[in-house]
């Protein structure tokens, strides 16, 4: 039986979804943030040395790192390979780009922007606040935010080319990919980004997606 350390409001709600479109039978075993530093409990670390989510447990693996997961559970379990491009393919190289873009690129300057966000407007001493809060700002206006519209620049334009991230069908890269859309969409908003905002609307339609929200419980990337 596979295993699913599942931590609240978390990248581990893609590794749900994609059991979810193999049709895979899983248990959900869930975790709580802690309220006020928003990190993951102690228990984790039972589980993994670093103690973050997702971890999956089948048999005699024990895996984390979403990404990796991903991976696994396609090369493992999708013999039809329908969430990945048959390899050698033009389709297969922009999979595996997505697949580790995704983490490796796109979220760095998202996190960024929540750390910085939550400076500004965490407590601290009056005659600090002002300091900080300047720190804050001036990193997000000359840094931060031009990155974060850099990606997402990116992103929109390469959706143009293609339905979705790999080529025309649907696969493992965006599902990796919908974490740092779905952080960009809560925290920045997508306004000016049509493509993006008709990805997101293509996934949470998809009935899978929609039963990994029922297993994993409220996602709130705003939190």
């Amino acid at each position: 039986m596979i295993t699913v350390h599942h931590l609240n409001n978390s990248r581990s709600q893609r590794v749900l979804w994609m059991l979810e479109e193999l049709g895979l039978d899983y248990t959900v075993i869930r975790y709580q943030r802690d309220p006020e530093t928003m990190l993951a409990p102690p228990s984790l670390r039972a589980v993994h040395p670093l103690g973050k989510s997702p971890v999956l447990v089948d048999g005699g693996h024990t895996l984390a790192e979403s990404g990796a997961v991903l991976e696994y559970l396609v090369e493992r379990y999708d013999a039809a390979r329908r969430f990945a491009p048959a390899p050698g393919t033009a389709e297969h190289l922009r999979y595996r780009y997505w697949l580790h873009y995704a983490e490796g690129s796109a979220m760095p300057p998202l996190l960024l922007s929540l750390v910085f966000a939550r400076i500004k407007r965490a407590p601290m001493p009056f005659f600090i606040k002002p300091i900080a809060r300047g720190i804050a700002d001036k990193t997000l206006q000359s840094f931060v935010s031009p990155q974060v519209k850099l990606h997402l620049d990116y992103m929109e334009g390469e959706l143009g080319r293609q339905r979705w991230f790999a080529g025309e069908d649907f696969s493992a890269a965006d599902i990796q990919m919908s974490f740092p859309l779905e952080a960009a969409a809560a925290r920045a908003g997508l306004g000016q980004y049509p493509k993006l905002q008709d990805f997101l609307q293509r996934i949470h339609a998809r009935p899978a997606y929609q039963r990994a929200l029922e297993q994993g419980g409220p996602f709130d990337l705003l939190s």
